[in-house]
């Protein structure tokens, strides 16, 4: 059973694409969902970003505010070091176990790990191909703003604290361009998909 690696900068269109190859028949593993897993209440990485984040970063049912803690990391690189040393071996260990359990069921064409730091965690290791969605930065900045209702500066801090996409690329075995419109993005998606289950 293959499996596919799906990267792209924040708000390159990343999970549209995800979605989209799981309508087609894909497995999809998600690292964001891992990564609110690992996070929930009681766990170790939770108990671990309360004693160095403070308590001002939960929410009143004593979750985890992940705006909040968004706000905090992605305007101080060391915190958002540190908050990576925390959970980035829990989630690279669960996305192993994750792999493993769909490779024994064998039920799917492919499995798909969506993961925005796919190269930045080195998960690109566990994959066999690599595709990168890519968006011109006009549009990646007016998207943020607009999904994640963020000024122009805090977007651009955002963007700042993934890799550039330049190094992304050269991890590539496939690019999406997704700066046109869905039915151009579900075109290539498609090509590539076909190409990759045949």
């Amino acid at each position: 059973m293959q499996v596919i690696g799906l990267t792209g900068g924040i708000a390159s269109g990343k999970s549209t694409v995800s979605k989209l190859l799981k309508k087609m028949g894909a497995m999809v593993i998600d690292a964001d969902i891992v990564s609110r897993e690992i996070m929930v209440k009681g766990t170790e990485a939770y108990n671990k970003i309360v004693e160095y984040f403070g308590k001002e970063i939960l929410k009143e049912d004593g979750e985890i505010d992940r705006k909040k803690l968004g706000n905090i990391v992605f305007a101080d690189r060391r915190k958002l070091k540190k908050l990576n040393e925390i959970t980035h071996p829990i989630i690279i260990e669960r996305i192993k176990e994750k792999i493993e359990e769909e490779r024994k069921k064998n039920q799917q064409k492919a499995i798909v790990l969506d993961a925005a730091l796919l190269i930045e965690m080195k998960l690109y290791k566990m994959v066999d191909e690599v595709w990168l969605v890519v968006v011109d930065s006009k549009t990646q900045i007016k998207r943020i703003m607009e999904r994640d209702k963020l000024s122009y500066k805090d977007a651009i801090n955002r963007i700042k604290s993934q890799m550039p996409l330049d190094e992304k690329m050269k991890y590539a075995d496939f690019i999406i361009n997704n700066s046109k419109d869905f039915k151009a993005m579900e075109k290539q998606v498609t090509l590539f998909w076909g190409r990759f289950v045949t």
